[in-house]
């Protein structure tokens, strides 16, 4: 027997179990305000159809199994979103357009890398299907920001992106041999000026774009002089003139990293303690049965990121020495008390680690 578990994977303990479900209760429910009604996919299916649901989205890093059952080779989620799009596009493909879907729960990675080291994570997310318009990807930006003040995130920003970028400018006015335009991508994003003027000089101003969004707007449309990037443009500015004051902006347009199945949108959002991003999101394209496709916007969170390492407030607990009537109990948590009876004489809040003590018919501070 051994207490080791495999890495990447870990226990969650009081208080960040409670801190983490509390968080993740109130931002279902910011999400649900916004008519998004949750769905709850198994841990597991399919693995060919799993990694063949949504466009240029490939199944990377799930944990596969044969199962004994069908024979067939399965996986453990990686990520959730491809499960939404599956029901969206069969058991409720009946369903009027726009579908709005949400969903919580554990995904799993078949490896991770040194700056988020955990495998096994909790997800929480929207998705909205059937629609492709700058309106339904203002919704989702807004419910996303509106999920983190649910989570008590303080000083929310957000970080947008355009991830079909290289390729609408390739495929227009300024082309690149089809052999090289992978690479760029790459050195785009990693901002390798100099490997960037060897194979296309003509992209070096995307990376200068890059910073405060209303600097980087302007510095992108000063760039699309013949207007191929007009509309995203446009529906960017308008996106991010629903956020408001409160939301830090900024515009990273050659970003590719986490956004190899989005389209023409895609954003990271940040804030709380986390150093890191705290969730993601941007608009795809869902494949259907048929071959079919259908265009959709969503948004996850990174659940664990939400508590961070001190979970404030999470423990708030009455201890009630032994003897305590059993109505007193009760009349305490129906006024919103989590009580911790003493099942002997020889308890102690200290050892029921209690934060208040129920004494002479009322809670003490301890």
């Amino acid at each position: 027997m051994t207490a080791l578990l495999p890495e990447g994977l870990r226990d969650r303990l009081p208080p960040f179990a409670d801190a983490a479900a509390a968080i993740e209760a109130r931002v279902l429910a910011a999400i649900h305000a916004h008519g998004y009604e949750r769905v709850d996919p198994p841990l597991a299916e399919f693995a060919e159809a799993l990694g063949t649901r949504l466009k240029a989205g490939a199944l990377h890093d799930a944990v596969r199994f044969v199962d004994p059952v069908s024979q067939r080779t399965l996986a453990i989620r990686p990520d959730l979103t491809a499960q939404v799009a599956r029901i969206a596009a069969t058991r409720m493909a009946h369903h009027p357009r726009p579908v709005r879907l949400s969903y919580a729960g554990p995904v799993l990675k078949l490896r991770a890398s040194q700056l988020s080291p955990a495998r096994e994570t909790r997800q929480i997310g929207a998705e909205l299907f059937g629609l492709d318009s700058v309106a339904a990807a203002q919704e989702v930006v807004t419910v996303a920001i509106d999920a983190l003040a649910a989570a008590g995130v303080a000083q929310p920003s957000i970080d947008f992106t355009l991830p079909d970028l290289v390729d609408t400018l390739a495929a227009g006015p300024l082309p690149v041999d089809a052999g090289r335009l992978d690479d760029l991508r790459q050195r785009l994003d990693a901002k390798d000026a100099g490997a960037v003027a060897q194979i296309a000089p003509e992209y070096l101003p995307l990376i200068e774009a890059a910073g405060p969004f209303g600097q980087a707007l302007a510095r992108m449309r000063a760039f699309d002089r013949e207007g191929v990037l007009a509309s995203r443009l446009d529906g960017l500015d308008a996106i991010a003139g629903a956020l408001g004051d409160g939301v830090t902006m900024t515009l990273d347009p050659t970003e590719r990293h986490g956004f190899e199945y989005q389209t023409w949108l895609g954003f990271s959002l940040f804030g709380g303690a986390s150093v890191g991003e705290i969730g993601r999101g941007g608009t795809y394209v869902v494949v259907h049965e048929n071959a079919a496709e259908e265009t959709a916007t969503g948004f996850s969170l990174y659940a664990d990121r939400l508590v961070g390492e001190q979970p404030a407030g999470a423990r708030r607990r009455l201890f009630l020495p032994y003897g305590t009537a059993a109505a007193d109990g009760a009349s305490l948590r129906a006024a919103g008390w989590v009580t911790v009876a003493a099942l002997d004489a020889g308890d102690t809040p200290e050892a029921q680690v209690c934060t208040h003590l129920f004494a002479d018919g009322h809670a003490r501070s301890l």
